[in-house]
């Protein structure tokens, strides 16, 4: 073999993570799919965190298909720039949000390659003024693609949440998510089961609206912690559609208990 060869080092791309100034924590919340109502759960969770006297920050990495916006009232909203050119993210609820869907018009796609991806992601940390944040709760896109290592490589992870209904065919993909937590050293703080029963207003039982899983079995045998069972009620869609969290506008409500419990269980 070559002398030169044999000098050559591969460096760790996780060794060139930086710290994002003002930031105290940050959270990933992943699910290894869509459709599963990861983004629902993080903006609520984001608006109990709030609730309970933190400042936090709420970055929607789902560049392709950004809900945040929608979801949190701030549809159109344009972000400005300081004289030191740091944009200065949205605030809406007492949440500071930064989404790619401020930069581009709702109905328009996002045909991009990986280095402008990773460039859009490098500038939500490092071009956004954040201020002081006691929690950065970041918005994955589905699966376990680029975005997710980018960050890992990008700056220190403090956690990681997954989400997942209660069938065997959201676990096998949250299955994924769990494992590439693992390969980017993101420790994971439990996994949230979403949409756990249908409740029914006037009813007693339950409807399950997935068939039940393998679920408990499957974090028995990894060690891992279900910290919260989410049920669904048609007031967490309608309070979606409004652009108001749900634990804001049903804040008595079974699904906003079960979120005061999360955030008590994350902080």
């Amino acid at each position: 073999m070559p002398r030169f060869l044999l000098s050559v080092s591969v460096m760790n791309p996780f060794e060139q993570q930086a710290p994002v100034e003002g930031i105290k924590k940050i959270i990933l919340v992943g699910s290894g799919k869509g459709g599963v109502g990861k983004s629902t759960v993080t903006v609520n969770l984001a608006k109990k965190l709030q609730q309970k006297g933190h400042k936090v920050g709420l970055l929607d990495a789902d560049i392709y298909g950004p809900s945040i916006p929608r979801m949190l009232g701030a549809i159109n909203q344009k972000p400005e720039v300081d004289e030191n050119n740091k944009i200065l993210p949205i605030q809406r609820q007492g949440i500071k949000i930064m989404s790619m869907g401020f930069m581009v018009p709702e109905n328009q796609a996002l045909v991009w390659r990986g280095p402008m991806l990773f460039k859009a992601i490098d500038q939500f940390f490092r071009d956004v003024k954040w201020g002081e944040l006691d929690f950065l709760i970041i918005d994955l896109p589905p699966g376990t693609g680029d975005v997710a290592l980018t960050i890992a490589q990008k700056v220190p992870i403090d956690g990681a949440i997954v989400v997942t209904t209660p069938q065997n065919m959201s676990l096998s993909d949250a299955k994924k998510a769990l494992d590439m937590f693992d390969r980017v050293n993101a420790k994971v703080l439990g996994v949230i089961e979403n949409m756990s029963y249908l409740r029914v207003d006037g009813q007693d039982e339950p409807v399950q609206l997935f068939p039940k899983g393998e679920l408990e079995v499957f974090l028995k045998s990894k060690n891992l912690k279900k910290i919260a069972e989410i049920p669904f009620h048609p007031h967490v869609g309608l309070a979606s559609e409004s652009g108001i969290p749900m634990v804001e506008s049903y804040p008595d409500s079974p699904e906003s208990l079960a979120f005061e419990q999360l955030a008590q269980s994350l902080v």
